[in-house]
């Protein structure tokens, strides 16, 4: 009789035990995906820039088989520190230029003369692009650096 008591206390214990190790690796996999971009559509991003007065990152892009396009998806985008700022300070939208662009996206990217290739850009609330104090625009066709990335995501929070 003992023994089974024994058990059945040990059986509870094991029981409680695997419910928590399962609420832990859920809690941990949720704090991974609160560091992932959720990108916009052009459309939807400027609404919103427009409602939370934020500024805006589009990045116009091919994706895979892109070198510029996989390196900023792995080493900037994919970083959990710049996942966050980029969430918590910007608007995120994506061009994808392996797609029909609608007539925004095209006006957008031949304002900046992108001709149809990648490009980075970083547009205030009303959808102008920013510029650093000394009137230089921030647009990029080339990979950027995560260090750099974070430069600029600082200048332009900090910008009036």
């Amino acid at each position: 009789m003992k023994n089974v008591k024994l058990s059945g206390r040990l059986l509870f214990r094991m029981k409680r035990l695997q419910i928590l190790l399962i609420i832990f690796i859920l809690t941990l996999s949720n704090i991974g995906f609160a560091s992932e971009i959720k990108w916009l559509s052009l459309k939807e991003g400027m609404e919103r820039a427009k409602t939370e007065k934020k500024p805006i990152i589009v990045d116009f892009f091919y994706g895979k088989g892109c070198p510029r396009c996989e390196v900023l998806e792995k080493s900037v985008y994919g970083n959990p520190a710049i996942a966050k700022k980029v969430m918590d300070d910007f608007i995120p939208v994506k061009v994808d230029l392996t797609k029909k662009l609608t007539k925004e996206e095209e006006e957008l990217g031949n304002k900046y003369d992108f001709k149809n290739d990648c490009l980075l850009l970083f547009l205030d609330h009303n959808g102008d692009v920013i510029k650093d104090p000394s009137g230089k625009r921030f647009c990029f066709a080339e990979t950027i650096d995560t260090e750099q990335f974070v430069k600029y995501l600082d200048m332009i929070k900090s910008l009036p």
